[in-house]
């Protein structure tokens, strides 16, 4: 069985990670849940880059926070931040896709 990420995580978000990437961040509501995730390698660099259309070279190999219930994934910039064109210089608004993502639940 799986069920929307949005009903698994108490915070799902995105953030700058200095000019060339940004970070996705999310903390999960229940310890089954996280163990599960990390335990069955739910999240990927694979899936990551199809969400965000990328490369899986420009995707991170997820790294999980097991003090906080956490996963935390960097992906490269497609342009740098503040260049000209560039939108979210702070990068809070590109963890969209993370919300259409399911997971499998204990």
């Amino acid at each position: 069985m799986t069920a929307p990420l949005t009903e698994l995580a108490d915070v799902i978000r995105s953030k700058n990670s200095g000019p060339y990437e940004i970070t996705l961040d999310i903390i999960f509501t229940e310890q089954d849940q996280f163990d599960l995730v990390k335990r069955e390698h739910a999240i990927t660099r694979d899936l990551i880059a199809q969400l965000y259309h990328l490369p899986v070279d420009q995707v991170s190999e997820p790294i999980f926070y097991d003090p906080a219930r956490a996963v935390k994934i960097n992906l490269c910039r497609p342009l740098v931040s503040g260049n000209v064109g560039e939108t979210d210089v702070y990068g809070a608004q590109q963890h969209g896709p993370l919300l259409t993502m399911r997971l499998p639940t204990p």
